[in-house]
């Protein structure tokens, strides 16, 4: 599935400001990725929109660059005149820009994701529906209007953003012999078990965040329950790819994964053949 990502960024900032909630550049890239990663989803770009003139959003516009975030600056006032706001800019430029991408690129995606909890872009995404795209409305809880209700899931920023408040506390011993089962498993059901699709996998079955599931796998790296190394594929344009093997001479392993262990055995035994 193929996506394209609109923010109206000071709809969402707001929003999760009244609720006592600062929302960083960082904190929402990575809120994009996870969700890209547990839906199987391939972001094609993210447009964000926000006036960044703003005193609160200083410096944020780099921020967002950096992360290859298309970002569109909407300035507030009227370029002739300090005293007339343009009212519902960013609004107008985000439904602008998705149909003009709509009426151009149609073929090049699946799916628009709006975050957003703004009720006027609703004629947007039955327009988007009308040319039969996929729509998904990601807000902030209380602030979605009930027009997006239909298109909204049960990803919610505000909830994310309080489960990624507990990472400090985060303790990936703890979800160690979970971890190796869902690595054993994959192992176990595919050629080989590629860096990306492992990270998914334990996202999704140890409902981690991304940066939670980073720091199980340098933990595992580091304590020598698991190992990296270049894998061959010529399915792919580089050649190769990065791939995990469990250490299975390690007790705490061969004990995690019980029955799997034989199988397991006999899948590495095969990689390190080829």
């Amino acid at each position: 599935m193929k996506a394209i990502a609109f923010v109206d960024y000071e709809n969402i900032w707001t929003s999760l400001l009244d609720r006592g909630y600062e929302l960083s550049p960082e904190q929402l890239v990575r809120f994009l990725q996870l969700y890209a990663e547990r839906n199987n989803i391939y972001l094609l770009a993210v447009y964000l929109y926000a006036n960044f003139d703003r005193e609160e959003f200083w410096r944020t516009q780099t921020t967002f660059e950096k992360t290859n975030v298309f970002t569109r600056h909407v300035y507030g006032k009227n370029n002739y005149s300090s005293t007339e706001l343009r009212r519902n800019a960013a609004d107008l430029e985000l439904m602008l820009e998705a149909q003009e991408i709509l009426l151009t690129r149609a073929s090049t995606f699946d799916m628009y994701l709006l975050l957003t909890g703004d009720g006027d872009f609703l004629s947007l995404l039955r327009k988007v529906r009308a040319w039969g795209k996929d729509v998904k409305v990601i807000g902030i809880a209380g602030s979605v209007h009930h027009a997006l209700q239909p298109f909204c899931e049960e990803d919610d920023l505000l909830q994310w953003i309080l489960l990624e408040k507990r990472d400090a506390e985060y303790h990936p011993e703890q979800d160690l012999e979970q971890g190796i089962q869902v690595l054993g498993t994959l192992q176990v059901r595919l050629p080989y078990v590629a860096s990306t699709k492992a990270r998914a996998a334990l996202t999704e079955l140890l409902g981690r965040s991304i940066s939670q599931v980073k720091e199980f796998i340098r933990y595992t790296l580091k304590e020598d329950f698991l190992t990296e190394k270049e894998h061959p594929d010529l399915n792919l344009k580089i050649g190769k790819t990065k791939i995990y093997l469990l250490n299975l001479k390690n007790p705490k392993v061969q004990k995690a994964l019980g029955s799997l262990y034989e199988e397991v055995s006999q899948r590495q035994l095969k990689l390190t053949l080829e």
